[in-house]
């Protein structure tokens, strides 16, 4: 949302869409319109994106690097690498570790197709653990009967802004000598136990896109971890495997005077960097402008408040909806600070006394139903 600008559009308004991927595919019109941006912009940011267009880097410039800074401390992590989206993020964890064909990892199958997509992508297999039906999240108690020789890793959604149960977990993971990936696009802000998502497993993965928490520019994510030696592989993964020189001592004469260079090589010889793989893996262009970075510091400043405004907004669904038959809201796990980046309906439908689809259209749809701000997402479970 930007709030009190004027905003000009060209061309046919039924063209593309920040996310022109979700529509209605029957052409109603919905009486509470989706909206397609989850966080706010206001004169920080464009002041903010005038300020990365005057400068002469574009590309992995000082904005990026601060960005990535900030990033690092307030989500307390050793590591911020910034990447051009969570899809991207996800597959330069994946090769960090190592994971390729004939691999496993256990994954929950309550999440968007990017997080098993990446595990495919190197060959490796996705293998499901089932969710808790209380959180949504991946259950604890499902992941060790899925763990066989062939496992490498663990892939953890916080579903919706409700971080998974990560101690269990991570204990599982240290006992079997597994990776752990947490998937935060739906994360930012989140808490569990005190500690901010994407700072317990091995490597956090974050997205901006224009729905979530924060957003830069539509697109945009990063990878957070406390391992000098994955940082080390993720900064290859992310920039084409491009890495420096290494350093060396050079001494010659010219006219008379004894030249010395100490720390590398002239800048000229033979290239301006090398390019190595890992075990295999090759690293791809996943690199973050400017200008978006300048838009995440800005909406880095705004989080507390832009989080603030979910959780009010969703606390008022849940007394709201309460005492309804056949509707449940969203449960908070005590352990953990919900983000709400979706605020997920269960649906019970023999109490109801309608189906999902049956209770969406009523919804959407329905000139006498008014109801709820914001729901991004319906999840029906049956008894």
């Amino acid at each position: 949302m930007i709030e009190n600008k004027e905003i000009l559009f060209t061309g046919s308004d039924t063209e593309g869409g920040i996310t022109s991927g979700y529509h209605m595919n029957d052409g109603v019109a919905l009486k509470v319109p989706y909206s397609f941006f989850g966080s706010i912009y206001d004169e920080d940011e464009a002041r903010a994106v005038r300020i990365a267009m005057a400068q002469e880097s574009q590309t992995m410039g000082p904005q990026v690097a601060l960005f990535q800074k900030e990033f690092a401390k307030i989500f307390e992590v050793k590591h911020a690498l910034a990447a051009t989206n969570c899809t991207t993020a996800m597959h330069a964890a994946t090769q960090a570790f190592g994971i390729g064909i004939g691999d496993e990892v256990i994954v929950t199958p309550n999440t968007f197709i990017a997080t098993s997509l990446v595990i495919l992508k190197e060959g490796a297999k996705p293998v499901y653990a089932d969710i808790d039906p209380l959180t949504f999240n991946i259950d604890p108690k499902q992941i060790e009967d899925k763990i066989t020789a062939k496992t490498k890793a663990i892939y953890v959604v916080h579903f919706a802004g409700q971080m998974c149960d990560m101690d269990p977990i991570m204990e599982i993971a240290k006992r079997h000598k597994l990776f752990v990936m947490e998937d935060c696009a739906h994360a930012a802000g989140s808490k569990y136990k005190g500690r901010p998502a994407g700072s317990i497993g091995d490597i956090g993965c974050f997205s901006f896109h224009s729905l979530k928490n924060i957003t830069t520019l539509g697109e945009g994510g990063m990878i957070t971890t406390n391992s000098d030696e994955l940082a080390e592989k993720l900064q290859r993964m992310r920039v084409m495997s491009i890495t420096h020189w290494p350093s060396s001592q050079t001494s010659f004469e010219f006219a008379g005077y004894q030249m010395e260079k100490k720390s590398v090589k002239d800048y000229w010889l033979p290239s301006h960097f090398n390019v190595i793989d890992d075990n295999g893996k090759w690293g791809c262009n996943y690199r973050m402008n400017e200008s978006q970075a300048a838009v995440g510091r800005a909406q880095l400043r705004k989080l507390d408040m832009l989080i603030n405004k979910r959780r009010e907004s969703s606390h008022y669904l849940n007394v709201g909806l309460k005492n309804i038959k056949g509707i449940r809201g969203v449960f908070e796990d005590p352990n953990c600070y919900h983000a709400y980046h979706l605020y997920t309906l269960l649906i019970k439908e023999d109490e109801l006394g309608a189906s999902r689809d049956e209770f969406m259209r009523v919804f959407t749809r329905k000139k006498e139903f008014r109801a709820f701000c914001i729901i991004s997402q319906i999840i029906t479970l049956q008894d």
